[in-house]
């Protein structure tokens, strides 16, 4: 699998099977409809706030997945699996917008505790 992340993409594994992830402009629209905010500010600060639901993780992987070039549904994603349970989603998606909207103090990736 190769991952470039300067082109937003991180690996994953889910399923026991290698997948790539990157929030494209497509899927950053797709977030921005389903967390019904205005601009990506908006939904950055929402992130930012290290307090996702496992509904919120669910979104941002499949947004990311189909923006990595897989076709699946919030219904698919809702059914796979992480090594690391829930905290393994929560790596995965702390990464995945880390690499997207870069990094600060701040930063999602930076908070102990994301769901």
């Amino acid at each position: 699998m190769m991952i470039n992340k300067h082109r937003g993409e991180v690996g994953a594994v889910l399923d026991g099977r290698p997948w790539t992830l990157c929030l494209t402009l497509g899927a950053l629209a797709e977030l921005e409809s389903a967390f019904a905010a205005d601009d990506l500010p908006k939904l950055l600060a929402r992130f930012s706030a290290a307090q996702l639901s496992a509904q919120d993780m669910i979104r941002i992987l499949c947004a990311g997945l189909r923006g990595g070039g897989h076709s699946v549904t919030l219904e698919d994603v809702a059914e796979m699996r992480a090594d690391g349970g829930a905290a393994g989603f929560a790596r995965i998606v702390a990464e995945l917008l880390t690499v997207t909207f870069g990094t600060t103090e701040n930063s999602v990736s930076d908070k102990k505790t994301i769901c």
